[in-house]
């Protein structure tokens, strides 16, 4: 590794996880923020709090955002009910999913997102591509980006609260649930993944999956010794063969999205002043204190 991949660090945001995380913690109270224009900005006001509070703790040296380009993906048509359990979208954010996107282009900071693909498949492209020229870091509050783990790629969980975080490494989540990174994938094909509306195998919780994987450590190895399993585990999975498979497909994040990110774009240098035009415009306060010094930046 150079001088220059040593020091580069991109750091790249899950946008939808911060965006939702930073809407519920405070509408539950209906405290939405609306300004002058009648635009609720609360979602907004906390996405850039939870951004620019990661950027002073982690200190990279370039950074995008990754987005949810809509509800249907190719995921939405492989299995019609998808995230079938999730409700529209509150009317109160609905517009801020626009506005923020505005907002990043004011840093000119990198929005990257892709109709049929979620913000997890740009986020695995964009890491896989650029992790050999420079250090990749993702902040986000999911845990399925978990799977994308290795040496130079590292995971930034959102805990409760601002500038708490849960750093994951390879090392780190193999110490967490004993297996790896790339595993995380069988896994939820095998207990299927509620949040996500995808069963999986009936009846294989978290605990059997990690044991079996532990053991045959795949899917594949699994199958190929089914007559090693106990009858009901057996059982379980002779009865659920297609789920099994389609669960999987639905859990692997996709790292071969036609999309793109140049070290030379996602930079971190905005220009200051433009981003205060852009805070005072949409009538946004208390971020002026998350922007860094004028000696920083332009």
């Amino acid at each position: 590794m150079n001088e220059k991949q040593a020091t580069s660090h991109i750091m790249l945001v899950d946008g939808m996880a911060l965006l939702f995380r930073a809407f519920y913690a405070t509408s539950i109270t209906g405290h939405f923020q609306i300004n002058s224009k009648g635009i609720p900005t609360n979602a907004v006001s906390g996405f850039l709090k939870h951004m620019l509070t990661a950027v002073s703790s982690f200190n990279p040296s370039h950074l995008a955002v990754c987005w949810d380009m809509g509800s249907k993906t190719f995921r939405s048509e492989l299995y019609t009910e998808y995230k079938g359990n999730r409700g529209e979208a509150p009317i109160e954010l609905i517009p801020q999913f626009d506005l923020v996107k505005e907002v990043v282009a004011s840093f000119d900071i990198p929005n990257i997102g892709l109709v049929g693909y979620e913000a997890d498949d740009c986020i695995g492209t964009v890491a896989k591509a650029l992790k050999d020229d420079m250090k990749v870091s993702i902040l986000t509050g999911d845990q399925d980006i978990l799977q994308l783990l290795e040496e130079n790629i590292s995971v930034v969980l959102l805990k409760k609260g601002f500038g708490n975080y849960q750093v994951h490494t390879p090392d780190s989540f193999y110490e967490e649930k004993g297996i790896t990174p790339r595993q995380m994938i069988d896994l939820k094909g095998l207990m299927g993944d509620p949040s996500d509306n995808y069963p999986g195998v009936k009846g294989i919780g978290e605990k059997t999956a990690l044991k079996l994987l532990q053991q045959f450590e795949s899917i594949d190895g699994i199958l190929e010794n089914l007559n090693d399993l106990s009858k009901s585990h057996r059982t379980k999975i002779e009865q659920s063969l297609d789920m099994l498979h389609l669960s999987r497909t639905l859990a692997e994040i996709k790292c071969d999205v036609p999309v793109s990110c140049s070290i030379s774009d996602s930079e971190l240098r905005y220009n200051r002043n433009k981003v205060i035009n852009m805070l005072d415009e949409v009538e946004l306060k208390g971020i002026h204190r998350y922007l860094a010094d004028e000696k920083e930046y332009a």
